[in-house]
């Protein structure tokens, strides 16, 4: 009866020891695999950032058309805060855009003597991206592996 006993207590439940051994095989795959998710996630955020600059793009392509200038401001291709679309928000690309910051990237459009110019920082450098973006009206973006926001002369992306 004893050895009864024994044996049904041993086989109703896990013991510490292999409760603590899956836990520690769960423990390494998520080490392993918590890194390359924030990997992909990083990266889905720089080709969203990339995108942005594309809709910027086109954007400022429209608004040179509209206006005979291009805008010097995100606020200018923004949508209007009230009224109808004009020069100082002519409606071109979505108001998350034209406040900023979307897809973990801060968005800056500046006037150049020559036309504008686009940058892209992440919000968090490392967290929400790696890189940062930089373009103009010729259309070539540019990158920088650092935290120091691309420029003119920073290296073509390809």
């Amino acid at each position: 009866m004893m050895k009864n006993m024994r044996r049904n207590r041993r086989r109703a439940g896990f013991s510490l020891i292999e409760l603590l051994i899956v836990i520690a095989i769960i423990l390494v795959i998520a080490a392993i695999a918590v890194p390359k998710v924030n990997q992909q996630r990083m990266l889905a955020q720089e080709q969203a950032a990339l995108r942005q600059i594309e809709t910027i793009h086109n954007a400022e392509t429209q608004y040179y058309s509209q206006f005979g200038k291009y805008a010097t401001s995100l606020a200018e291709l923004g949508p209007p805060a009230s009224g109808a679309p004009g020069p100082n928000a002519a409606d071109l690309i979505p108001k998350n855009l034209a406040e900023g910051e979307n897809s973990g990237y801060r968005f800056t459009v500046t006037g150049t003597p020559q036309g504008y110019a686009v940058t892209a920082i992440p919000v968090q450098f490392n967290s929400s991206g790696r890189r940062t973006f930089y373009s103009d009206q010729t259309l070539v973006k540019r990158q920088n592996w650092s935290a120091e926001p691309a420029t003119v002369s920073s290296p073509e992306l390809r």
